[in-house]
């Protein structure tokens, strides 16, 4: 690693503990939506138990992420977001595998 980055890497790291301490206030702030599973859902004109087939979930574990019991969390928070923002890409994928069940 050249010096210049590892300069900059450092001041970098020293900057985001005095971030953390509350010693400095963040320059930028990212903020993330969770994704909503019953819009998504409603969006794509699926069932909920199409829809879960989709995502490779139960359907009560849908209907718990719907109903406000459980939020999705990772891999499925991920998968929510690509069918939200590119849900041609959910749909292709799956295709076959909802029209042969």
């Amino acid at each position: 690693m050249k010096d210049e980055l590892f300069e900059e890497l450092q001041q970098s790291i020293k900057e985001g503990g005095k971030i953390l301490k509350g010693e400095k206030e963040a320059e930028r702030e990212f903020i993330y939506i969770a994704p909503n599973p019953k819009e998504i859902r409603t969006r794509l004109g699926l069932s909920q138990i199409k829809f879960a087939q989709l995502l490779g979930i139960s359907h009560s574990t849908l209907q718990n992420w719907e109903q406000g019991r459980r939020k999705p969390e990772g891999p499925a928070k991920v998968l929510l977001n690509i069918a939200d923002k590119h849900p041609s890409v959910v749909l292709d994928t799956n295709y076959y595998y909802l029209s042969n069940r």
